[in-house]
């Protein structure tokens, strides 16, 4: 069994390369400037990599592999996508990936 917080948000890094996961989540309507809402995971017993279910900008749930995500944090707020910085936007740095300050993130006005 897989559990995971109902607040938690995650942010796309996707990978590139021959042995890149598919789907890639930038050619299937995900956006790196925005932060994702995790609404399931998946975990197939044949593959160490679980899938999360996430809702896209057009609002298409997609299963993406873990290695295209990155923690965006747990956001108490009813929207599904927020508004991510960009790295150069952003005040700090934490192990080299970006962490808004304050009120840095946002929900979007679609939500």
């Amino acid at each position: 069994m897989l559990a995971f917080h109902p607040q938690m948000f995650v942010r796309i890094v996707e990978l590139h390369g021959p042995r890149a996961p598919m789907p890639k989540p930038l050619q299937s309507g995900f956006s790196e400037t925005r932060a994702y809402r995790v609404v399931g995971v998946y975990n197939p017993s044949e593959s160490s990599d679980a899938y999360f279910i996430l809702p896209n900008d057009r609002d298409e749930l997609w299963f993406i592999c873990q290695r295209h995500l990155r923690f965006a944090g747990l956001h108490d707020t009813q929207a599904h996508h927020l508004d991510w910085p960009a790295a150069d936007a952003v005040a700090h740095q934490s192990g080299g990936a970006a962490v808004p300050s304050g009120d840095a993130l946002h929900a979007s006005a679609t939500d």
